[in-house]
């Protein structure tokens, strides 16, 4: 079942990728950037992405939880098993700045916890996806689903994650736009225990993709995200060896709470703590 709805994922992210490089490269188009009531900015594509989504979605027998959706009171929701969590556009902050670090994230979760999960760059053209029985894979220069395509064959041209990298000091990632108090003091402790740390900055879910890869160690986040957020990048890391710990329990994140707002999180191997 998880292979047959993943491909239906990862047919809506690209898509989804469609749409909005469309919008994005089009040089009339001014984004007809809104506020939402968190004073988060809200394009016309995220609109259209989350139309394209939901409208194939849809066809599967799953409910859709997306943050540009309706967001049903948590005594419907409660009684959702398996749905979906998708955020349209992640990071349309770094959609407006124009510097390709945006994601289409799609994650497919069962009982709280995050089986399958897409993370496309539109424009990149790099691909992330994962399912339990799977595993976890990145696909690069892909632009729309090709005729014929099965998860086999994308498995097939992909490239298996974790990478195998060695990393002289830690790699961290952190986030280019949110980055907090709290994370520069969990930085300058990982200096101080292993020498040096190598810092690199992303937008958007990719950061949760680079620890997956192999390309950083851990992403530390400590300041505020939604479900949305991570779910997909939850489901590849957890595919490929990693785990999303919450900071003060040092349990995995939940999904589909009462309470949409993740708590403070790490991103690393599990089983191996850096500090």
């Amino acid at each position: 079942m998880e292979q047959k709805y993943l491909f239906t994922a990862i047919c809506a992210a690209l898509k989804a990728g469609e749409k909005i490089l469309s919008i994005y490269n089009d040089p009339t188009s001014d984004f007809e950037i809104e506020r939402k009531a968190d004073n988060s900015p809200l394009t016309i594509a995220d609109r259209k992405a989350h139309e394209v989504i939901a409208t194939i979605l849809d066809e599967t027998p799953f409910p859709v939880l997306s943050e540009e959706g309706k967001h049903l009171d948590y005594s419907i929701r409660r009684e959702w098993n398996t749905l979906w969590i998708v955020d349209p556009l992640d990071g349309t902050k770094e959609f407006i700045k124009r510097n390709g670090e945006f994601t289409v994230n799609i994650a497919l979760v069962r009982d709280g916890v995050p089986i399958a999960g897409v993370i496309y760059l539109p424009v990149k053209q790099d691909l992330y996806f994962a399912s339990d029985s799977v595993g976890a894979y990145k696909l690069a220069g892909i632009t729309r689903p090709e005729e014929g395509a099965t998860i086999e064959s994308w498995i097939e041209k992909a490239s298996r994650l974790p990478r195998k990298e060695k990393h002289a000091f830690p790699v961290v990632v952190a986030s280019r736009s949110h980055l907090s108090p709290e994370t520069e003091e969990y930085i300058e402790l990982l200096r101080q225990k292993h020498g040096d740390v190598q810092l690199v900055s992303s937008g958007s879910s990719i950061k949760i993709c680079l620890v997956a890869e192999g390309k950083a160690d851990v992403y530390p986040r400590f300041a505020p995200t939604m479900e949305w957020d991570t779910a997909a990048g939850h489901a590849i890391a957890r595919a490929a060896g990693m785990e999303i710990y919450q900071t003060s329990e040092k349990r995995p994140l939940r999904y589909n709470k009462e309470n949409l707002l993740n708590p403070w999180f790490i991103v690393e191997k599990k089983g191996i703590t850096l500090i």
